[in-house]
């Protein structure tokens, strides 16, 4: 296992920096926040320039056909900076699209997305808020040549801007939870569908989506139907691996700003810095920035090698979740009064870190598959 970065991935990494460092400042940052939509159009157009709608999209549907473990680079950069948007949301509902989908619907679909002029997201989470099939009462009937889906779901990433939706459905009752789900490709302007977005902490658009009565055709399935559960797993592994590279950017960044801070603010006639507490803390998150790279990276490549790593995946979700948030915590701390003023960026991270803990599965949910996989369970 290699996980030097290729020439590549450094071009990668160096240029989506520089990018973003120019375009997208946390002023902009700050006014997509409390923006209606959450997301800048014409900086979306810039980043499909680059090709990053683009990036795991295979190239015969105009598409670059990088690895998973290229864009955990990008999605590092991105996390660096707090990059508002549905870049994340449409990226990891085009995975089920390139894996289940069937040619018609890539052919329709993964062209328009490589070009930006698509936006994907997911429709997974309902009102007990579980992350497996025994939450999912969503329902899809058959009606002729089309299926009628009912249901509310909850905390859908971006849903306000989305043009089309995975929607997670049960199609046939009883027996094991994870039988009888199917997933259904959604025009999310289609008629019977409702949202809203939902106050968060993060102020990240998470969205209630009402289905009432929507009539999708039965060419929409994606996958098999009753057979969806097994895309929703590898949805959730590849999304938790994706969330995770995006916050150890973010743990990165407020590292580097603490590191920083310490140096210059003087207490005592002494920088900060300078004194052993302060530096043991500082230690202590610059150790858990550098193991969180390690199990994201790690999981990434065995994702990128095709290997089984739902464990991996896990142990990194449920890791980098604690880290991200006790290391802004301390970053807060550190900083002292200044870092709760909206003025400071220590508050957008600190704030991010909220909404990545619960983003494809909280803690203690990939505890669980941790502990199943080493035979606990």
């Amino acid at each position: 296992m290699d996980l030097r970065f290729t020439e590549e991935q450094e071009i990668l990494r160096q240029s989506a920096r520089d990018f973003l460092a120019t375009e997208c400042p946390k002023t902009l940052v700050r006014e997509l926040e409390r923006s209606e939509g959450g997301y800048s159009p014409e900086l979306w157009k810039k980043m499909t320039d680059l090709g990053w709608m683009g990036l795991i999209i295979p190239e015969e549907y105009e598409g670059i056909g990088y690895t998973f473990q290229d864009l955990t680079v990008l999605l590092e950069e991105m996390g660096r900076n707090v990059v508002p948007g549905p870049f994340i949301a449409s990226v990891t509902s085009t995975f089920p699209l390139i894996e289940a989908g069937t040619e018609k619907q890539k052919r329709e679909l993964l062209p328009g997305i490589a070009q930006g002029e698509l936006i994907l997201t997911t429709a997974l989470l309902e009102s007990d808020a579980v992350f497996d099939a025994s939450g999912i009462a969503t329902k899809a009937t058959a009606q002729g040549d089309s299926f009628i889906i009912n249901g509310t779901k909850l905390f859908v990433d971006m849903a306000n801007v989305a043009s089309h939706m995975i929607c997670v459905a049960r199609t046939k009752e009883g027996g094991e939870p994870e039988k009888g789900i199917t997933l259904f490709i959604v025009d999310a302007s289609a008629h019977g569908i409702k949202h809203k977005v939902m106050p968060t902490t993060a102020q990240d658009k998470l969205c209630e989506v009402r289905f009432d009565n929507v009539s999708v055709p039965k060419d929409s399935v994606l996958g098999k139907i009753d057979e969806g559960w097994p895309i929703v797993e590898m949805m959730l592994r590849k999304g938790a691996i994706a969330r995770c590279a995006e916050s150890i950017g973010a743990i990165r960044a407020c590292v580097d700003i603490t590191v920083a801070y310490a140096k210059e603010r003087v207490q005592y006639e002494r920088p900060i810095g300078a004194f052993q507490a302060l530096q043991h803390i500082m230690a202590d998150m610059w150790t858990a920035m550098e193991t969180s790279r390690y199990l994201v990276y790690e999981a990434a490549w065995m994702e990128s090698k095709g290997l089984p790593c739902a464990k991996e995946a896990s142990m990194a979700k449920s890791y980098v979740n604690e880290v991200y948030r006790d290391v802004s915590k301390w970053a807060i701390r550190l900083h002292g009064a200044i870092a709760t003023s909206d003025d400071h960026d220590i508050p957008l991270y600190y704030r991010r870190s909220k909404s990545a803990d619960t983003a494809f599965g909280s803690t203690d949910f990939h505890r669980e598959i941790v502990a199943q996989k080493i035979g606990l369970v």
